[in-house]
């Protein structure tokens, strides 16, 4: 029986002649290739959720033959190793505690339920390090995680373990600072919506990117003495408070925004 490394080493010669051809023939090579692999999902979905209700120790079973593991985890059917997403998450924060002159290690993988990190650098033993590792580590790990319940940091104390925290929310650094001119707006992708950042000096201010007339965005209208105006249909909006001043009653969804350094956060909720 072939093994996953040959299995794999046959698709990429057929990718490598695939990509010498026109793009035409490439077309239809990756249209039947979907068709194929949405075929191919489908049934080992059904498969999957039959075996979960009857059988979950033959599920089991089968996840732990690499070929079969390898085939689910390509369709998204099972999810990537722990300490794959781990390092994944830790990977995501790294840039924003870098940018304080820290970084974060993993210690040790204690299932089922239990990670221990360690900052290292300037945060790791200032009095900022426990809210630090709260919102940035502790929250992007239970992103990719929601098994791990229990992150200890182990900088100082071995048994101090990091206090808890909203798992229906988590912090997402979004922006420099210098990125948003004073008294304009920068939009922003923000998982699967869109929102904008208002910065008055210090003072910086998030809000959804969606006119309250017809959801439009509102990124492209005149910012005028902290008054946004759509661009679409000249609906007006006070920045400082949410207020639509074109049809009372009517606000701007806001977030909850945290500057940390020259990091922009917003609280982003499940």
């Amino acid at each position: 029986m072939d093994n996953l490394e040959n299995l794999i080493g046959d698709i990429q010669r057929f990718d490598a002649i695939i990509s010498e051809w026109d793009e035409s023939q490439r077309c239809v090579a990756v249209g039947l290739q979907r068709a194929i692999e949405s075929l191919h999902k489908a049934a080992l979905t059904n498969l999957v959720r039959s075996l979960k209700q009857d059988n979950i120790s033959a599920l089991y079973n089968a996840v732990d033959d690499e070929i079969v593991y390898a085939v689910l985890l390509y369709h998204n059917l099972v999810k990537p190793p722990l300490s794959e997403r781990i390092k994944t998450a830790l990977t995501e924060i790294r840039p924003s505690l870098q940018s304080h002159d820290s970084d974060v290690e993993l210690v040790a993988i204690k299932p089922p339920d239990r990670i221990d990190v360690k900052l290292i650098g300037s945060c790791s033993n200032c009095a900022s390090s426990t809210l630090t590792l709260t919102q940035l580590v502790e929250q992007t790990v239970k992103k990719y995680c929601p098994e791990i319940s229990n992150i200890v940091a182990v900088n100082n104390s071995p048994n101090a373990t990091l206090t808890p925290i909203d798992i229906n929310s988590y912090w997402m650094g979004v922006a420099n600072v210098n990125d948003i001119p004073d008294n304009h707006v920068l939009a922003v992708k923000l998982e699967n919506q869109n929102i904008f950042l208002y910065r008055q000096g210090n003072n910086i201010i998030c809000y959804r990117n969606a006119c309250s007339h017809l959801g439009l965005p509102l990124d492209k209208g005149k910012v005028e003495n902290d008054i946004i105006t759509c661009a679409s249909h000249q609906f007006r909006y006070d920045l400082k408070t949410a207020e639509c001043l074109t049809v009372r009653d009517v606000s701007l969804q806001s977030y909850e925004v945290r500057v940390k350094g020259d990091k922009v956060y917003v609280k982003v909720e499940k």
